[in-house]
Parts: C-alpha cells; structure tokens; sequence
C-alpha cells in the first residue's frame, strides 16, 4: 500500500468515491470495499485515511455544504436585488438554468440516518442548515424592506424545513417531479403574503439565536 501520496489528494478521492458510493447504493450497501471501489483505491487505504467511519461522514458532511457554498458563490451571489434571492431559491427547486442541483438524495438520507445515533453529525448538520437559515433570513431582510427580522427569519426556517422534506422526497412516492413548481411558487406566494402583512406569524418565538 502506498501511503505516501499526497494526503489532501487521497482524502479528496475518498471523500468523493464514498458519496458516489452512497448516492448510488445507499448506506446499507456501504462498506470499506464499496468506498474503495468507488474512489478506484485500495481498502486498506481507504482505512488508512479512515479508520474511524463517523470522521468519514463528517468530512462528506462538509464537502457537500462546500459544494453547495461554490454554487451559489457562483449563482446568487453574483447577483444583486431580488434576483439574487430568486436564484438562490431557484437552485435550491432544481429550476436554475445553467446550474443543476447536486444530486445528493441519498448522501443526506444517510446522514440524517447516521444524526441519529450520532451527536457529533447531528450537531454538524444543525450548524449547515442554521447558517443557510441565516443567510437566507438576511437576503429576505435586505431584499424585502417590507419584512422585520423575525418575518424575515420565520420564512427562512420554512424554507430550510423544506429542503429535506421536500419535492424530492414527495416524488419519490410516485409523484411528478415537475411539482417542484408547485412549491416554489408556493415560497413566492408566501413571501408576498408576508410582505403584505407586515407582521411575523409567531411572535416572540426567536428562529435562528
């Protein structure tokens, strides 16, 4: 076995063969041999870089929310006024031209399997989805004058509610995926209503703090 290859490279190989392992199998089917396979190197160094499975998805854990900061750098944040909020919702329904949404279906399935039984995943997932709440919450905020923060925050939380219960997740008992346009109108809908309103519909209850 030849350990001496570059680390960070060899990390990187892993990292990516175990999330195409997981998006393709699924986590019953995952192994040392099922990462190894994938990454197109040894299981041995695969357990080298890895002996401990929990800092293997915790590193995937963050490779998919570095994946998905560099598309939205690359999206939204190119962007100013309400297109920018309107892309960084539009990639998230899958309904950005140019830029397909990851396809990570399985890899977060896992990961909210593994949260679990497993504090420091879970605490890692919580992190990611409350950082995306906030920008989220502030973009509402800047590109929504009409909104007060807890407004701005109460859609952001909807929102990040449904990125794992989402159209995804109800097309894959037979519905048609091209509902997504249902929800996303459904945000737009809602962002006006807010904005009509003026007032948040939970006073009191804080979101993000």
């Amino acid at each position: 076995m030849n350990t001496s290859s570059p680390g960070p490279d060899r990390r990187q190989q892993i990292l990516q063969g175990a999330f195409d392992a997981l998006q393709a199998r699924g986590l019953p089917h995952l192994s040392y041999d099922a990462i190894a396979e994938s990454a197109g190197v040894s299981r041995q160094l695969v357990r080298y870089h890895y002996p401990d499975h929990e800092a293997l998805m915790l590193d995937i854990c963050d490779m998919m929310a570095e994946i998905y900061r560099d598309a939205l750098i690359s999206t939204a944040g190119q962007l100013d006024g309400p297109a920018r909020v309107d892309a960084f919702l539009d990639f998230y329904f899958d309904l950005l031209d140019g830029r397909q949404k990851p396809r990570d279906d399985r890899v977060y399935d896992a990961m909210f399997s593994l949260s679990a039984g497993s504090p420091a995943i879970r605490a890692r997932l919580s992190d990611q989805y409350r950082l995306i709440g906030q920008v989220l919450g502030h973009e509402f905020s800047v590109q929504y004058p009409a909104l007060d923060k807890q407004a701005a925050d109460e859609l952001s939380w909807l929102f990040v509610c449904l990125m794992y219960g989402h159209w995804k997740m109800v097309s894959a008992v037979g519905f048609d995926p091209e509902h997504r346009r249902v929800s996303r109108a459904a945000m737009d809908r809602l962002i006006r209503s807010y904005c009509n309103e003026g007032e948040s519909a939970a006073k009191g209850l804080r979101v993000w703090d």
